[in-house]
């Protein structure tokens, strides 16, 4: 019961201090954007890996000027205080996981695709290994034909935390570096080429 009331009290406060963390770190830091020469304006999918989610809304804003994405979650406890952060910043979420009862997760994502929605994806989560791409980034783009842009953001100064993805807080008032790929076209590729092609790109600025 005790465990309940706790969950249920951070689920309602740690989205609120999160949002407005993630926001004095960004509004006190110096930005740089290094963007795509192209930008399609067909839905996209966006892939970052799971330790360097926490600043990527504010890249993604300087895709659409009206934000329409859904980024896939996991159902775990901190999957669901993430999703309730992301609600601050306009966006939706898909809960679920690519690897366990990935089915209902991929046709959630294609039928986004199809709806019009932008889908935003850690390759490497929820659970790992970190630095892993896992098959369902590449199935969709495969079937919805969708072209995929790969995201970082590169923090001069930063906390890791010693958690599996070994994620990455930006400290306030450093400089912060976005990347985004030019966008992917996996048509006609197997499975492991396209895993390798995306990994390739997104270790280009991944923090180790």
């Amino acid at each position: 019961m005790r465990k309940r009331f706790l969950r249920a009290l951070a689920l309602r406060l740690v989205p609120v201090i999160g949002a407005l963390l993630i926001r004095i770190i960004y509004v006190t830091s110096k930005k740089r954007f290094h963007m795509p020469q192209v930008i399609p304006q067909e839905p996209v999918i966006f892939a970052f890996w799971h330790g360097n989610l926490l600043l990527q809304p504010y890249l993604y804003y300087q895709f659409r000027k009206f934000p329409k994405a859904k980024v896939l979650i996991s159902d775990h406890f901190d999957g669901q205080i993430i999703a309730s952060i992301m609600t601050f910043f306009r966006l939706g979420t898909i809960h679920g996981s690519t690897t366990r009862g990935g089915a209902k997760v991929l046709i959630q994502g294609l039928k986004s695709l199809n709806e019009g929605y932008d889908i935003g994806i850690t390759p490497d989560g929820p659970k790992g290994p970190r630095h892993t791409v896992g098959d369902g980034v590449v199935i969709m783009a495969q079937k919805r034909h969708a072209k995929v842009i790969v995201y970082s953001c590169v923090p001069s100064a930063f906390w890791q935390l010693t958690s599996w993805d070994r994620f990455v807080i930006p400290k306030p008032f450093c400089v912060l570096d976005f990347y985004a790929s030019e966008p992917i076209d996996l048509e006609g590729m197997e499975m492991e080429e396209a895993k390798e092609c995306l990994k390739k790109e997104l270790m280009l600025h991944a923090l180790r």
